[in-house]
Formats: C-alpha cells, structure tokens, sequence
C-alpha cells in the first residue's frame, strides 16, 4: 500500500497553467480555488505561483510576462525552460474549464493532505505516552484544517496579506458591536479570532451579562452562539433568556408580560406558582426563543479540545458561529493533587486563546477574581485581581472587570449601574462603560448613544 502513487492528475495540471498562459483572464477563476502547494508537480507550482505574482500587482499573465517573470528570478531553467512554457501552451485549446481543471486538482491534492494527516494520526494512536484527550483534539485539528481547505503554509508574502486585508473591508470578515455602545466605543466589538475575558467577584452580573450580549449577537446579526457553562445547567439558561426576551426592547411590540428570572424557581419550587397570564407569555417567549441559533452546553466535564470539537461540528453543518462563550474559566482548572490550580488556569486561557484563531470564532470567557478587591476601600477590580493575571493579560485581546456599587453600597448614588471597566484592549481603548442593569431580568440598557 505504501508504494502507491499518491492522487494526482497531471493532465489538469497543465491545462490550468495552459490556459493561463491563453487568456489573461482565466487566472481569475481559479485564484479562489487553487493554491499553488496543490499541484503535485513542482515546476507546476513555481510557474502558478508566476502568474500569481503578476495578477497581484495588476498585470496580465500571458506567455512573454510569465516567462519574463521566471527569468528575473532565475527559476526560467529549473521549471523545464522555455520548452515547458511552450508544451504548456500548445496542449491548451482555451481556458473555458479552468475552473473545473482546478476542483480536479484541488480534490487530487486534499486527498494526499487526508492521507498525510491519516498517517500522523495512526501513529500518534500507536503512542501510548501521549494523553487521549490532546490526542483527539489534534487528530480532530488536522482534519478540520483539511476539509476547511487551510492546510498548507502559513506564512504569506506581505502582498497576499494585502490583498486579503483589503478584501476584509468587505465585510467578509465583520467586527460586531456589542450594541452597549460605551462598550463598543472601546473595543468595537466582537471580532473573529479574538478572546475576551469578562472577569468580577460573585455576583456582579457576569452570566447575565454574557447572555445579553449572546442575544444581542443573535436578534442583531443571525449569528449562531455557542454557550458552554460549567456552572448553570441548559434549562437554568434558557430560563434567564426567556425572562431577557419578556423585556427586551426589539420585542417591545409584542407585548409581553414580564418574567423576572426568579418566578420560575419559585415556581418549581412551589412557592409561587406562575399564573395562567404569566403560562401564555412565556408559551410565547418560548416560541420565539426556539428560532434563536443558540446551542447550549453544561458537560461539566468539558475541557476545550471538547468545547473545540463541537464548535467544529456545527461549522461543518453551515452554522456561522458568531460568539463562543464560556462561563466559567476556573470551573475548567483541574483540582488534581499535584496539580497547580492557578497555572492551570493560564493553560485553559491559552487554549481558548489557539480555539479562538483556529476555527476564527470570538471566545468571550468569564473568570472570577481574587478577594482581594473585599479589603480595599475602592472595590472596584484592577488587572491584578485576577487569578495568574500576567498570563491572562499576555492571551486574553480584551480583559472587561465588572462592577456593581450598589452590590456593596446599598445607598450609593448609581443605583442598578453596571459599570464595564475595560482593563486590556489590544485594538482598542481602556476605559469605563456604565450601563443601567436590570438585574431582575438580566436587561442592560444604554445610558449615553
């Protein structure tokens, strides 16, 4: 089996650079689908990557400027001369199916990176010293990466990043404010790529927080939202979104009764039982919450090589994830004997960290903070309160501290203000937001536009 010749169709090859070199125009239906490590054929590649370089700068790709091109960078020879450059064009009648040529040699070339990857899984399997867990997480990276079309190198010239960034602007790959407009002020908003950590003492609103802001991403932008929680179960979340949505503004119109998030408990518990006006708006809530892209997850035994693997089987499935939010990081950090709980927790973030570029999806994750804010006369949080702070400022694009006065100052002057202290921005701004905070209904509004 081993000296099988790898997939390959050398014939396709040659008709993409054939009709390259015809019609100056071809190479721009094919430059979305082929990259230049896919053909098999080294001089192939060399010569693509030729035309590739003229199209960049704006300039045709016919037979005189690819050649031109190979000799002022002495590669003329080493692709077979001016003969292979001739063969190529002589074989060629017209560039009408480059495009079908080019998923030809795409489908050849991910079928030898799926046999590269096989292999490396089968004998990473056969290594008894690796841990399962990472084990399955990089088995699961490579073949993800193969069937995304990313594997292959990534490190680019400055002029391929050029004209990705610019393309970019496009909205192909959008920011999405947050709607807290002080907030989005700061950071902007969410944006792929990114991990923000959301970090306060008990009892400061973070869960509720997080919620509003998966809502806000889904009412405004369609956008799926994945919400693994290792502290509140699925029903205990979608109790709080259906108490969110009774007084959310966008759904003002309908006219719902307000739930606050407490009946249902007090209802399940016998205490209060919920009454029939209350039954029929949350039968109605609860149909307007069955649309929502939110997917929900309380394995309370979750690590992130787990929490990576499902974000990758809703991508394969066509649900654009627009935010993955975890809530909460010490609740991963192991408590094993030998362990150190704290440096645990730096590798927990660092792993959201590499989640959150691999599969180009914002990670917004909630982290308690030390006691040490309960002994100072100011308690509002700084960058030093938290858990391994140096690590976590290092990986983390955002660190956001909540802040509720009037959770230690009943008589305080700012009442329900929920102020966001932005302590890292890496692309933005530090600074306070202040919001009111309902927290009744887990409902932040807006104080200043």
């Amino acid at each position: 089996m081993s000296h099988r010749l790898p997939p390959q169709n050398i014939e396709a090859e040659e008709s993409i650079l054939g009709g390259i070199l015809l019609d100056p125009e071809a190479i721009g239906r094919v430059v979305d689908i082929i990259t230049p490590s896919a053909f098999y054929v080294q001089s192939h590649q060399t010569i693509y990557e030729a035309a590739l370089k003229l199209h960049r700068q704006g300039q045709p790709t016919d037979f005189l400027t690819v050649k031109s091109v190979l000799e002022d960078h002495h590669l003329l020879e080493q692709v077979g001369g001016l003969g292979k450059l001739t063969q190529l064009l002589d074989r060629t009648v017209s560039a009408v199916n480059i495009d079908r040529y080019a998923v030809l040699v795409m489908d050849k070339y991910l079928r030898r990176q799926l046999i590269v990857a096989g292999h490396s899984i089968v004998e990473n399997g056969f290594d008894t010293t690796l841990e399962l867990d990472p084990l399955f997480y990089q088995s699961e990276k490579r073949l993800f990466q193969v069937s995304q079309q990313r594997l292959g190198s990534l490190t680019q010239s400055n002029d391929e990043v050029a004209i990705s960034a610019y393309e970019d602007l496009d909205i192909d790959n959008p920011i999405y404010p947050t709607g807290l407009y002080d907030l989005d002020e700061l950071i902007v908003g969410f944006e792929a790529g990114t991990l923000t950590l959301l970090a306060g003492r008990p009892s400061m609103g973070k869960s509720f927080c997080a919620m509003y802001l998966a809502v806000m991403m889904m009412v405004q932008y369609h956008r799926s939202v994945v919400f693994f929680s290792l502290e509140m179960t699925k029903k205990q979340l979608e109790y709080r979104l259906w108490s969110l949505l009774s007084v959310l503004p966008e759904y003002r119109p309908l006219t719902f009764m307000p739930i606050e998030s407490d009946r249902f408990r007090r209802h399940r518990a016998g205490l209060q039982k919920l009454s029939p006006e209350e039954i029929m708006a949350i039968s109605s809530i609860m149909a307007i919450a069955a649309d929502f892209p939110l997917y929900l997850n309380d394995d309370r035994s979750m690590t992130v090589s787990s929490m990576a693997s499902e974000c990758r089987r809703l991508i394969s499935e066509k649900k654009p994830i627009g935010l993955v939010v975890v809530d909460y990081l010490q609740m991963m950090a192991s408590d094993s004997e030998f362990g150190n709980r704290s440096y645990e927790l730096g590798d927990v973030a660092r792993e959201l960290y590499k989640l959150a570029g691999d599969l180009q999806v914002p990670v917004l994750a909630l982290s308690q903070i030390s006691r040490a804010v309960e002994n100072r006369q100011d308690k509002r949080p700084m960058m030093s309160d938290l858990s391994q702070s140096g690590i976590l400022e290092m990986v983390a694009d955002n660190i956001i501290l909540a802040y509720r006065d009037d959770y230690y100052h009943p008589n305080t002057p700012d009442p329900e203000i929920l102020e966001l202290i932005v302590a890292k921005a890496r692309h933005g701004n530090t600074g306070t937001g202040k919001f009111l905070f309902d927290r009744s209904y887990g409902l932040i509004k807006n104080i200043s536009r």
